[in-house]
């Protein structure tokens, strides 16, 4: 009898994230794997599915305007309940540290399946920060059946918590297996992309690019605008350099982001990327700024240097190795950070040259394997 698999997820990075895995698990004539979103996020989300040429099987379809994390939680446990009466499977997988992921796995204790967490085991061990995925992320590490942890320090935290070590698999990340099928894919002859083409016509690749996003609510306010101060201070300095901002749409960053930054010659601001233009720009990109986990984990892959707008980060491998630099939002210290890499050759070569400790892109082939011999 095949063993049926639920894979679950709502947002743009766990559909990137688990979408090698989907792609990896209906290839298995030993499983029956049928795919729910939530849809968290709605257009962002639908535009993975596209690129990766995923098609849902359940469709929650919760997003709202101005939802709160009370509704959605209540939103998604609720809608569960159907889908998991239907599908019954014996594992359900959730990934990382969304609000989708911790509801879902509450879903799937209730419903007695085992619970496998996929990207598992990171921690700022700060409940505040990042919030509330910090939180989120723990719980669900309560409820996993099955810990497939990056890295070995995501294992340590994990058995620092008393989690049974058989329980637990270090794979690397798969955003590194989806990362090297996407740059396959937009590189390839014949690949054509609206998004790309936009860039293509603006982004002056003669400089050097650097790329930059920001969404995290801890930034809202102060930080941000200490962060475009400091941009606006190396594009003034470096007219030779192109500063390239996909700007989140939320107000609170939106509003002062253009505010600051428009006007600035060597500054473009655009709209949300989709995947595919956004991982052509990072791998066109001299080095990147940003406070996304998730980019911090892809960025070294490509030999990208990475500077944190943030004071900690659940994702301590990449600082440990030399990759990721955490600036925080002082605008002195972004400033000279950017301005040594843009000067130092030396420096930037020991912050590129370095290797991703996040993985190798086998990820997927290694959850594939321990699932088939349970």
């Amino acid at each position: 009898m095949k063993k049926k698999n639920l894979i679950v997820f709502g947002t743009r990075p766990e559909a990137i994230k688990m979408a090698p895995l989907v792609k990896a698990f209906l290839n298995e004539d030993c499983f029956d794997t049928k795919v729910c979103v939530t849809a968290q996020h709605r257009e962002m989300l639908d535009q993975v599915l596209d690129f990766f040429e995923i098609t849902p099987d359940y469709d929650l379809d919760v997003m709202k305007p101005n939802q709160n994390l009370y509704s959605l939680t209540a939103t998604i446990i609720e809608g569960m309940k159907p889908v998991l009466e239907e599908v019954q499977p014996d594992y359900v997988y959730v990934h990382g540290d969304t609000t989708t992921s911790m509801a879902v796995g509450i879903a799937g204790f209730y419903a007695g399946a085992k619970v496998c967490h996929v990207e598992a085991g990171l921690r700022t061990y700060d409940r505040q920060y990042p919030f509330p995925e910090e939180f989120n992320r723990q719980l669900t590490g309560r409820i996993a059946d099955y810990h497939f942890a990056p890295t070995k320090g995501s294992k340590e935290n994990l058995l620092q918590e008393r989690t049974d070590e058989k329980s637990i698999l270090v794979t690397g990340n798969t955003v590194i297996d989806a990362l090297l099928f996407g740059i396959d894919k937009v590189t390839s002859t014949g690949y054509s992309d609206a998004e790309i083409e936009m860039l293509t016509s603006k982004v002056d690749l003669s400089k050097k690019i650097i790329l930059v996003t920001g969404h995290r609510r801890e930034n809202h306010g102060e930080g941000l605008m200490n962060i475009c101060t400091a941009l606006k201070n190396v594009a003034e300095a470096y007219p030779n350099t192109q500063i390239i901002y996909p700007v989140h749409l939320n107000p609170n960053v939106k509003g002062p982001v253009h505010e600051l930054l428009a006007g600035v010659a060597n500054i473009l601001l655009v709209p949300p990327l989709a995947y595919p233009a956004f991982i052509w720009l990072m791998e066109k990109s001299y080095l990147i700024i940003t406070d996304s986990g998730g980019i911090q984990e892809e960025a070294p892959s490509l030999g990208k240097p990475v500077l944190v707008t943030r004071t900690t980060t659940e994702r301590p491998e990449a600082v440990a190795e030399g990759t990721v630099l955490l600036v925080g939002t002082d605008i002195e210290e972004i400033t000279s950070k950017t301005k040594q890499l843009l000067d130092d050759e030396t420096y930037y070569a020991s912050m590129s040259e370095l290797h991703n400790p996040y993985g190798d892109g086998k990820s997927v082939a290694r959850i594939v394997d321990f699932i088939k011999a349970l």
